[in-house]
């Protein structure tokens, strides 16, 4: 008797290597950054037309990534304010709802309104919510999460932990990470506890719909037991 295949509905991308990219091919890494938001907007535009797909979130930045060289935090910053206001009309034609996930409080005033500002204008979009990890680190989110429960003198359970977190989205079915690097970085750790991970050498900018519906191909037919046999 063959097994039920997998339903996709929450997909989970980190998005690595936009840095190599660009140095392997002489230019500076913000470059690789710009090619790399185009490929994110076409995989959101994928995931917008796929029939179970609801989800899909990005690892964009996180608490971490302050760590880097300043001029690239800033054209980073300012990448992010530029393309979320170009992308609202492609929001609107993909029918894609924008959300996102991290402590957006440590960005300028002017990029917090920016992105308040496209999730009231997409919020009644269907077909696909796009979540932007943005300042985002899991330990601080689980952290800060049971620190809330306590305060209220809350028990602190699985249920309701899961529940406080700021991720109120259906657990992750699969992550992908691309460049190559086989490791989570601190990313949506609790949700991804029964994930399907999917690890591959291809820089993120390089990164193609073909390559993706091959890993969702390997995803729909995998064995999913979540601790039972």
């Amino acid at each position: 008797m063959s097994k039920n295949k997998n339903i996709l509905k929450h997909l989970a991308i980190i998005m690595d290597g936009n840095g190599r990219w660009a140095k392997e091919r002489g230019h500076v890494r913000t470059k690789g950054h710009e090619k790399g938001a185009e490929v994110t907007r076409e995989i959101t535009h994928y995931c917008a037309e796929h029939p179970t797909i609801e989800t899909v979130t990005f690892y964009a930045f996180s608490t971490e990534n302050w760590k880097r060289p300043k001029y690239e935090v800033n054209f980073l910053m300012k990448l992010l304010d530029s393309w979320l206001k170009n992308e609202l009309e492609t929001y609107h034609k993909f029918g894609a709802k924008f959300e996102t996930v991290g402590n957006i409080e440590g960005f300028s005033p002017k990029l917090q309104e920016t992105i308040a500002y496209i999730k009231k204008e997409t919020a009644h979009h269907t077909n696909v919510t796009q979540i932007l990890a943005l300042n985002y680190g899991s330990r601080e989110e689980i952290a800060k999460a049971a620190s809330r429960l306590a305060q209220r003198n809350e028990p602190i359970t699985e249920e309701s932990l899961g529940n406080e977190l700021n991720t109120p989205y259906n657990d992750i079915d699969m992550m992908i990470r691309t460049s190559g690097e086989v490791r989570l970085s601190n990313f949506l750790l609790w949700q991804l506890s029964y994930s399907e991970l999917f690890f591959t050498e291809t820089l993120w900018p390089d990164f193609t719909i073909e390559e993706l519906e091959e890993i969702i191909d390997q995803y729909v037919n995998r064995d999913r037991r979540f601790g039972g046999i």
